[in-house]
């Protein structure tokens, strides 16, 4: 299937929705705020735009958010003009999911555009309803037919906010214009950690401008504040046009939370006042299910983050969970580790959920790179690698332990896709370069950041046999998006040879590296 990347599909319905929210949106930074509260006199507004997530050949997750109590009804059509619709009768939402609210369709005929609009009604009179919001989504496919995603992750870090003198999050726009299938958000969907100041000043003295927000103003301790982290995202226009065309699989990794945050940490930190990060991690992941539609997530954060994603005969994403289940970040020398980087559970899942899988491509949507060696301080490690390139240690001894089922199992058509590092980059594991050899080679490519500080690159640890074909990062730290370094990758199936296509790009559209796997292929 072919498709024209200036002419996106559904746009009249998409901006004619979207128009809505940015009007009210489109305010300096403590009215838009504070807006919900100026006009409850009114009838229900939708002022942050629509989402669908985990979408499949025949469902979708719809959500929305209102300004006050309000029922969710959402319509679906075949087309834009409505003329003939399919009625869901949403929730009631109110102040337990912050006004928030999911609607799970069902029934959908596959490979279809599915519009849809999301109306609020005023619950103790029906015919009281606000402006609707729009958008659309295309279905998976239930025969082979042309895919095309995007990836990135780390959106407003290190203190790089909504500028209005660039427009915002102007990469959101770029990608809806490619039209994908899909949005694959790896993590870092906020930084709830770092505070939004109104300015920073650049190495070279202008002075780079924020919107800015109460929550947006410390770190996220309280529930509040951490929904209002995932609040200020969506002052963006760019952004809500993105959601309300492109559907998305989302997962979280540190910054939803607090920077390399682990299970029962305690934090040293003075800017917290609430040490134990087990309590702020409920807290955000209640925030973070509330504001994306993650179909094995309730709004009150009960569920799990890893799952499948099934996309037609030629895809299944395999989402993962590398936050919720780990061990303590450590200098990661030991020689066994139950525990992991995954969990147990997640580990055996994973490795059945694989096995199961006869899509011809494997995508493992992972948070974290595998041989890129990060750190956590001087000694510690935050994701696998720990920088010893010898025999599996530590967090390593779960991924040789799926490399090495994978191989046996001889499933096929597996690629890694990550961000995390605020780079880009793409590395194929060889055994005959690696200290475990006891798998099939695999590419692996790196992403990101959206809109957040670059990094320089960090080293490669050998124990996987890493050999980096392509990167590209500042030389310095934290280098600002008026400088350039933002990143996101393109995945392309073709629907008649199954040949996956990957494609690192930058901001302002330039592709920087493009890598052809052929379906089926060992060691490629």
């Amino acid at each position: 299937m072919s498709r024209d990347p200036g002419n996106a599909i559904g746009r009249r319905t998409v901006l004619r929705g979207s128009a809505v929210a940015s009007a009210a949106l489109a305010l300096p930074a403590a009215a838009a705020a504070a807006a919900p509260a100026l006009v409850l006199s009114g009838r229900p507004q939708a002022r942050w735009g629509a989402q669908v997530g985990d979408v499949t050949a025949s469902s979708g997750l719809v959500w929305v958010r209102s300004d006050r109590r309000a029922r969710m009804i959402v319509e679906t059509s075949a087309t834009d003009s409505f003329r003939r619709t399919r009625r869901w009768h949403g929730p009631l939402v109110g102040p337990g999911t912050d006004f928030t609210g999911r609607t799970a369709l069902h029934g959908l005929p596959p490979g279809e555009q599915i519009h849809y609009r999301i109306t609020l009604a005023d619950p103790h009179d029906p015919r009281r309803t606000g402006e609707p919001v729009y958008g659309t989504f295309r279905t998976a496919p239930a025969r082979r037919r042309d895919v095309r995603f995007l990836w990135s992750g780390d959106l407003a870090g290190q203190g790089w906010g909504i500028n209005p003198d660039r427009g915002g999050f102007p990469i959101f726009s770029e990608m809806r214009r490619l039209d994908p299938d899909f949005f694959l958000c790896s993590g870092d969907s906020v930084y709830a950690d770092n505070p939004i100041p109104p300015t920073i000043t650049l190495p070279d003295g202008r002075v780079w401008r924020n919107i800015t927000t109460e929550e947006k103003s410390k770190v996220a301790e309280t529930l509040k504040e951490y929904r209002g982290n995932f609040r200020y995202n969506l002052l963006d226009a760019h952004l809500r046009d993105f959601n309300a065309q492109v559907p998305s699989i989302t997962q979280w990794d540190d910054h939803e939370v607090r920077n390399n945050w682990y299970p029962g940490q305690i934090l040293d930190d003075d800017r917290y006042t609430e040490k134990n990060v087990d309590v702020l991690a409920a807290r955000a992941r209640r925030a973070w299910s509330e504001y994306f539609p993650i179909s094995t997530l309730r709004p009150d954060g009960a569920g799990r983050v890893y799952r499948v994603l099934r996309h037609g005969p030629l895809l299944d994403v395999f989402v993962l969970d590398m936050r919720t289940y780990r061990n303590a970040n450590s200098p990661g020398r030991q020689p066994d580790d139950a525990v992991g980087i995954l969990g147990a559970e997640q580990l055996a899942w994973l490795k059945r959920e694989l096995s199961r899988s006869r899509a011809v491509w494997k995508v493992i949507a992972s948070d974290m790179p595998l041989g890129l060696v990060v750190a956590d301080g001087g000694t510690n490690f935050e994701a696998v690698a720990q920088g010893d390139p010898g025999a599996p240690l530590g967090r390593e001894l779960q991924i040789a332990e799926l490399l090495r089922h994978i191989k046996h199992r001889r499933i096929t058509g597996t690629v890694w896709l990550t961000a995390d590092v605020h780079y880009t980059s793409a590395q194929r594991y060889v055994p005959t370069r690696a200290a475990f050899t006891d798998f099939e080679p695999f590419w692996e490519f790196v992403s990101g950041p959206l809109h957040a500080g670059g990094f320089p690159a960090v080293g490669l640890d050998g124990t996987f046999g890493p050999e980096q074909a392509f990167v590209k990062a500042p030389a310095k730290p934290n280098v600002s998006p008026a400088e350039g370094g933002q990143y996101y990758g393109e995945v392309e199936i073709d629907g008649g040879s199954a040949e996956l296509t990957v494609r690192l790009r930058e901001e302002g559209g330039a592709v920087l590296f493009t890598k052809v796997l052929q379906p089926g292929r060992v060691g490629q």
